[in-house]
């Protein structure tokens, strides 16, 4: 019986025994996290030292019934002001906490307060920078090099058992978390669906069709699939166990795919849902594109590099016109 049949037995026992007020015991509450990780490679400088801060903008969330948390992980890119612009203009009617958790800045924190200034007086943006990254990449002890356990911090500080994740350099469709809000209803975490951008011309290519199209589907069906974490929203409360693992990368990867162990855990101990909506703009990493024998190669080779090229050229003209 091969790994993934047990994990689907194993989902397929809880169900049943559910009613009787019994469930086998999940295994994320048992492993020990350092047991889990394989080679981990030695720290990276230790960036520039600066003073930490917390920056509140909006309604303090104590003073307000909140709808839905959204966690961001980032270094501060100018690409977040489109990102925080899609979170101000979501179509979902409750009021919204971003959490926005500071790794190694490019900017300071000036040009995200003047794009707070826009919000929605409904939304409430708080940025916490601990003035210095735990991220191995950058000296520090977390294992995870992308953001270190910023994610898990920030999910246990959300203020809404809702919580949704994004990225500094992508955006959503308005309707993203409204759809993400009625597919969690009644499950512990759901998924949307994603399009991929240029990431010159900032134009849709196509929709993800292959990658992240949630449980046992596309490239890798037989890993159990895989969603994006720009996609994913948990019931933080239900999926408890799996907030520490955003900061356990795999043990074989390169320290950057904890989002792996994430998702994996979801799916095989908890309920899912998903909108059948395409609602996430992810910007594609070009260089990525062009590694031959990876994934991103075959990511190319699907989209198709003649497609692709035409949206280099498109953002070329655009610049031209302007």
């Amino acid at each position: 019986m091969s790994i993934i049949d047990r994990r689907r037995l194993a989902k397929l026992a809880n169900r049943i025994l559910r009613r009787f007020d019994v469930e086998l015991v999940r295994p994320s509450e048992l492993w020990r996290i350092t047991s889990m990780l394989g080679y981990e490679p030695p720290p990276g400088p230790r960036g520039p030292g600066r003073l930490g801060a917390l920056h509140v903008f909006g309604p303090p969330p104590g003073d307000i019934t909140l709808g839905f948390s959204v966690v961001m992980p980032s270094i501060l890119r100018p690409t977040i002001g489109d990102a925080l612009h899609s979170i101000f203009v979501q179509d979902f009617p409750g009021p919204v906490q971003t959490l926005i958790g500071v790794d190694q800045p490019v900017n300071d924190i000036g040009f995200v307060a003047a794009i707070c200034r826009d919000r929605p007086p409904h939304h409430t943006v708080m940025v916490l920078d601990p003035g210095y990254s735990n991220s191995t990449r950058h000296g520090g002890p977390c294992p995870d090099r992308i953001g270190g356990g910023l994610r898990t911090t920030l999910s246990y500080l959300a203020a809404h058992r809702r919580v949704a994740y994004i990225d500094d350099d992508n955006w959503w469709a308005p309707n993203h978390l409204s759809t993400l809000a009625a597919a969690l209803d009644g499950f512990d975490w759901a998924w949307s669906r994603r399009y991929y951008v240029h990431h010159m011309s900032l134009r849709i290519v196509c929709e993800d069709v292959w990658d992240s199209v949630g449980p046992y589907a596309g490239t890798y069906a037989d890993e159990g699939g895989w969603v994006d974490p720009n996609c994913l929203a948990i019931d933080k409360v239900r999926c408890e166990a799996v907030l520490r693992w955003w900061g356990v990368p795999q043990r074989q990867g390169d320290g950057r795919d904890a989002d792996r162990n994430v998702y994996r855990i979801l799916n095989d101990e908890f309920r899912g849902n998903g909108t059948g909506v395409a609602s996430v703009y992810y910007v594609l990493n070009e260089p990525a594109l062009n590694e031959r024998g990876t994934d991103g190669q075959l990511r190319m080779d699907r989209i198709g590099r003649a497609r692709y090229v035409s949206f280099a050229k498109a953002a070329t003209e655009d610049q031209t016109d302007a």
